[in-house]
């Protein structure tokens, strides 16, 4: 939530408000695509391809929907604020995730820009058809681009300022100007389809020949008008303030594109089948007046207020898409910049309108500069250009994400993967390509803007990115399989720690019918990308042959993993999570002399951060364990520790020593209430028959144990459960015998549970 104390000037944290619902969710993607790119690209796009323009509208549709399921998919899994971007920087660190991001706020950018245009097109179209005496003079005051380029400000700079109000005023506004505008349509829609069945016959007409231009025609049509079905990806980019989103963005995102879709292809049926012109066909009518076809053909037949609605309608759906894209647009510029891909004070929330405030007037001023440079119609081929490229690489990420992490599942599935988004990719390229046929000028703004956002960010932001930013890249060296519900990892890297740790690990994965899974974790200075690290990957094999060798031999499924990482706790967490461990058994080299480091970096941070059960030892020698000292206090982390001790007991004979430490002079009281924490301890292992008990006397817990183990081969302690509330990670009395004691000590630690564990982070 947000914190009142907070200025806006970044010092405090303040999140986004989840406000928007299903019903806001499906209104901002149907809001953007039915937008200025069917009213202003349908004449554009019948000029192009003729009749034919109605196979190009369905062909994008269904192009459109395969790439609508990936990301219906990855929104479910990862439904975080900056849509596309956040999958493909996922999928891709580095500066493929630097480019996507960088391409898709300039896809976003050029649509508010399209939009804007198309407004300031519209409204003259308005004013000259029913205010002509007004137009006339502004026209010959100051021309024909002019009045268009002033409204086109004006319009952007009114819906910069409403999205900088607040996302549910931006929600609210979507919905009404929305609804308006399907309304509009329909009433167009149905007077079309009735002049259709007044005259069959010359509507059908209309149709002939279907393909006037051939096939070329439709490809280019489609390229043309492929931004028209660009807007459900806007649900995924503002995940962050939706309700439910891994129920909400999927239904949302099909949900839009159905409407969408059925309004588009009524629409094109309706233009080219319900009007006839003077001369010429109802194609090359269209294609003659272009962005305010639509609104020609309401003079043909719809009554004297048809031509005011369709011009209206037009309004409205610029403004709608102006709307929905200038707040997509914000959101992946505040992801970027939150990543430190782009400059921090984007990532700014204002304190109380709790909006990107500094992210939409970054964009909203780079829209104005796009709309008052560039003709509209190369304003449309560059956004579709993007878009398209975008969508590549979000279907790629979506098959990169899969490899990765195959244990994360959203509420979405793509159906047929991964046919679905391999043949997204291959249409999606084929139709950016095609565009250069249509007006070079669109895959030059394209190159120009990516070559220019990769020189930024290697001269500048690879630096602040890479010392931030966590990058593991998975070397998959053992096959994975679904047959173990139980899953030790032991991260290794000392050569001397293999055999004891397995022998460790060994009992217990026996017990649980589980596996073994030991990781090597390649270092990599800081500077460099993850990828440099296969060239020191041969170091760990001969660890990880050797721990296998030895599993197999005992008779426990044994396998490797390998991580590429900057940090070493990256790389082990990261696997920890993938492979759903159960616990993670690690060695320790010994105490940090690190002022802010209680184990040392590695240690610290998988032990605050492990999400399942914990071991780490401390190894000192190579003496053999014949005798254990067990001290207890009873709790969850000591009755864990029972448990591997009663294991380790029955595969190796250990003779276990169960101690209490009680003050000198205890009674007999006291005593017995010692015994009885012990026995609480053991009740449930085979260790309350087998292993004795001692009573320890000593004024300070600590010292008496560090003493006591000097005659011991190992020492085993449950984590305390003060670690909690406090700054160290097992407890005082744990941690300070794992200082002292020439002992090996083994500390173990019971997985805690999200919420504990969030208590944790905050607390201790």
């Amino acid at each position: 939530m947000a914190s009142p104390k907070n200025n806006g000037s970044g010092n405090g944290k303040v999140s986004f408000a989840r406000d928007l619902g299903l019903f806001d969710a499906s209104m901002i993607g149907i809001g953007a695509m039915i937008g200025a790119g069917i009213f202003v690209l349908t004449g554009i796009a019948a000029g192009e391809a003729g009749p034919a323009a109605l196979l190009a509208f369905i062909l994008n549709g269904m192009v459109t929907l395969l790439t609508a399921l990936s990301y219906a998919e990855l929104a479910s899994a990862y439904p975080k604020s900056g849509g596309g971007y956040s999958y493909i920087k996922k999928a891709f660190p580095g500066p493929a995730g630097f480019a996507s991001g960088w391409m898709l706020w300039f896809c976003y950018i050029i649509a508010c820009a399209l939009y804007a245009r198309g407004f300031g097109s519209y409204f003259w179209e308005f004013v000259q058809t029913y205010f002509p005496i007004v137009s006339n003079f502004v026209f010959e005051t100051a021309g024909h681009r002019g009045p268009a380029l002033f409204m086109t400000v004006l319009v952007a700079t009114a819906f910069i300022l409403i999205n900088m109000h607040g996302t549910a005023l931006t929600g609210n506004v979507e919905n009404v100007i929305t609804l308006a505008k399907i309304i509009i349509l329909l009433i167009f829609i149905a007077y079309g389809l009735k002049q259709i069945v007044h005259v069959p016959s010359q509507a059908l007409a209309g149709f002939k020949p279907f393909f006037p231009k051939g096939f070329h025609g439709v490809f280019m049509a489609m390229g043309l008008t492929f931004i028209a079905f660009e807007g459900y990806d806007l649900i995924a980019t503002v995940a962050e303030e939706i309700k439910a989103p891994e129920k909400t963005i999927p239904r949302a995102t099909l949900i839009s594109l159905a409407v969408t879709v059925t309004i588009y292809l009524l629409i094109v049926v309706v233009c080219i089948g319900a009007i006839h012109p003077k001369s010429g066909t109802s194609w090359e009518f269209l294609g003659r007046y272009q962005e305010t076809a639509i609104a020609k053909a309401a003079e043909n037949f719809m009554p004297f207020f048809g031509i005011a609605l369709i011009i209206f309608g037009g309004l409205l759906s610029t403004v709608s898409a102006l709307n929905a894209t200038i707040l997509a647009s914000s959101r992946v510029a505040y992801s970027m910049s939150r990543d430190k891909m782009l400059p921090e004070a984007l990532c700014r929330i204002h304190s109380t309108r709790r909006t990107p405030h500094l992210a939409i007037a970054a964009t909203g001023v780079i829209v104005l500069v796009i709309a008052l440079l560039f003709p509209i119609h190369v304003i449309g081929s560059a956004a579709s250009v993007m878009f398209l490229l975008t969508f590549s690489l979000v279907n790629l990420s979506l098959i990169a994400l899969r490899r990765k992490f195959p244990e994360l599942k959203g509420g979405f599935r793509v159906p047929l993967y991964p046919v679905t988004p391999v043949a997204a990719i291959f249409l999606n390229m084929l139709l950016a390509l095609y565009q250069f046929n249509f007006d070079p000028r669109a895959w030059y703004i394209t190159l120009g803007w990516v070559i220019a956002g990769l020189l930024i960010y290697f001269i500048y932001f690879e630096k602040t990115t890479a010392a931030d930013m966590p990058q593991v890249l998975e070397v998959q060296v053992g096959k994975k399989t679904d047959t173990f519900t139980y899953r030790i990892l032991i991260p290794l890297h000392n050569p001397d720690h293999v055999l004891p740790l397995m022998r460790l690990a060994i009992p217990i994965a026996k017990a649980h019918e589980g596996e073994i899974v030991v990781l090597g974790v390649v270092n990599i200075p800081i500077h460099l990308p993850p990828h440099e690290g296969m060239r020191w990957i041969h170091h760990k094999t001969p660890l990880l042959k050797r721990a296998i060798q030895f599993g197999r031999e005992q008779g426990v499924e044994t396998r490797s993993a390998l991580r590429i990482a900057h940090r070493v706790y990256d790389g082990i967490l990261q696997t920890a999570l993938v492979e759903k461990a159960s616990l993670v058994l690690m060695g320790w080299k010994g105490y940090t002399t690190t002022r802010d480091r209680i184990f040392g970096e590695v240690t610290d941070k998988v032990v605050r951060l492990a999400p399942c059960d914990l071991i780490t030892v401390k190894l000192t020698g190579d003496r053999p364990i014949h005798r254990v000292l067990f001290p207890t206090a009873g709790g969850p982390h000591a009755h864990l520790a029972a448990e591997y001790l009663s294991l380790y007991q029955q595969a190796y004979g250990y003779e276990i020593t169960c101690c209490y430490v009680v003050p000198p002079g205890a009674d007999a009281h006291k005593r017995d209430n010692a015994r009885l924490w012990i026995q609480k301890t053991l009740h449930l292992t085979a260790l309350k028959e087998k292993a004795r008990m001692d009573l320890l006397t000593g004024k300070r817990i600590a010292p008496t144990l560090v003493k006591a183990a000097a005659d011991y081969d190992l020492i085993v302690l449950g984590a305390s459960r003060e670690g909690v509330f406090s700054s160290v990670l097992f407890g005082e009395i744990p941690e300070k015998v794992a200082r002292y004691s020439k002992t090996p000590v083994m500390i173990v630690k019971r997985h805690e549970g999200a919420v504990k564990s969030i208590v944790k982070r905050v607390l201790g």
